[in-house]
């Protein structure tokens, strides 16, 4: 009775320790840095994009101009719920006449979006900065637009 007890034991305790041991996944897809090589910023368009890397994980929220592509790993331990360990983001945008204008590579350090490579067109990409906005329009005001 006392072996089989222990046999009883020993096999409870080893499905409680692999019970407890992590479990990680791998959700979404971002291209390898050998199929990125292949995008021309200014060149390649939407249709080049899509054969090179394949179609994107989502598109802008406000119109399709970003292209981004998105893998996260996830941590499952036990009963706690799933953590977030890694993610890696791949931004392509595309200009107005439908090229690429930047592709940026993002990464998630310290709970922190972190910048891990960015290929630039030489002028600004994005149009002018939020300074630029707010003071833009400083001394630009002519009193006849105020009296009549």
């Amino acid at each position: 009775m006392t072996a089989a007890f222990r046999r009883i034991a020993l096999a409870v305790a080893i499905l409680g320790l692999a019970a407890c041991s992590s479990v990680y996944r791998n959700h979404g897809y971002v291209p390898p840095d050998e199929d990125l090589a292949a995008l021309n910023v200014g060149v390649s368009t939407r249709a080049d994009v899509t054969e090179a890397i394949g179609r994107p994980t989502a598109l802008g929220v406000l119109d399709e101009d970003g292209w981004y592509y998105v893998q996260s790993r996830f941590r499952l331990s036990g009963i706690r719920p799933a953590e977030e360990i890694d993610r890696e983001v791949v931004a392509v945008s595309f200009s107005d006449a439908g090229t690429v204008s930047n592709v940026e590579r993002f990464g998630l350090e310290q709970g922190r979006v972190v910048a891990l490579s960015r290929r630039v067109t030489d002028e600004n990409v994005q149009g002018i900065g939020f300074l630029q906005q707010l003071f833009g329009n400083l001394g630009n005001f002519n009193a006849a637009d105020f009296l009549e």
